[in-house]
């Protein structure tokens, strides 16, 4: 599932086709995503220009004059292309949303598998609504810093690795991103979240902006379906500490394979988990 990078580069990658244009249709080929598609949004966008574009979490928000707008999550296989004005466009299969611009540009979003979903919301009140309302601070925000993430932590006996992916506690991260921000930080996923001290609260800040900042900078991460709007892939799966290399030596560790096993895979909470035995404790 895309994660705060591939997503921030999807809306970055959408600004240009949508940001201050003129909708001039919106048409769904299919009744529902993974919820049912708002049936009266396509009226309700026609003719809006659309004032502003971001990103929380893992979600990308769209908003037209008058306030009018929708959320848009990309699910497991969702892309989003961008097709400039004059470009042709050849249906395809899966392709369930399309917002054509009046500048001649279109929008298309494809979603194979169908987790994705496109709901309405409203600027007024959408930050009051499901996920947002209970959403944690923005990791690459100034609202993120230690004695947020120790607080968010401090009563919380589970895991860490399970712990920083409850969006309450901080929004937009996903399995890759945490494996790699513990692996950068020295934390093992199996310490109790209470139990990371103030002083790992603060590398593990650190880590956590600067593996997501790389990460955004390199296009994201494609290991399955994720391209941009380009249709592009992201390449920072090349650099990768651990995540999905179980077996194989961590970069600049000294332990042996043959004595550790290498970067070590363990399920936790359904989800994998990958890090590095000698060097997170």
């Amino acid at each position: 599932m895309p994660e705060l990078p591939e997503v921030e580069t999807v809306m970055r990658g959408l600004e240009p086709a949508m940001l201050k244009k003129k909708v001039k249709s919106l048409v769904f080929n299919r009744p529902n995503l993974r919820y049912d598609l708002p049936a009266g949004l396509p009226a309700q966008l026609a003719g809006k220009r659309i004032e502003s574009l971001r990103r929380r979490g893992k979600y990308i928000l769209c908003f037209c004059e008058g306030g009018q707008g929708f959320v848009l999550h990309l699910g497991m296989s969702g892309v989003m292309k961008v097709l400039k004005a004059g470009e042709l466009y050849e249906a395809q299969k899966h392709d369930h949303v399309i917002i054509s611009m009046y500048d001649g540009g279109m929008v298309v979003f494809n979603d194979a598998r169908r987790f994705g979903f496109l709901i309405s919301t409203h600027l007024d009140d959408w930050h009051q609504r499901a996920p947002f309302n209970k959403m944690g601070p923005e990791p690459l925000g100034n609202d993120f810093y230690t004695s947020v993430l120790f607080e968010g932590l401090r009563k919380r006996k589970g895991p860490i690795k399970v712990a920083l992916l409850d969006q309450s506690v901080v929004a937009g991260l996903g399995n890759i991103y945490v494996c790699e921000a513990l692996y950068r930080s020295g934390i093992s996923p199996i310490r109790a979240a209470c139990d990371v001290s103030a002083e790992e609260c603060d590398l593990l800040v650190r880590a956590i902006k600067d593996v997501l900042s790389e990460a955004i900078e390199a296009g994201g991460s494609s290991l399955k379906d994720y391209r941009n709007t380009e249709g592009k892939m992201g390449y920072f799966q090349a650099n990768f500490g651990v995540y999905d290399r179980a077996g194989q030596a961590c970069p600049g560790c000294d332990c042996s394979i043959d004595d550790t096993g290498g970067v070590l895979r363990i399920v936790q909470a359904g989800r994998s988990s990958f890090y590095c035995p000698r060097q997170q404790r």
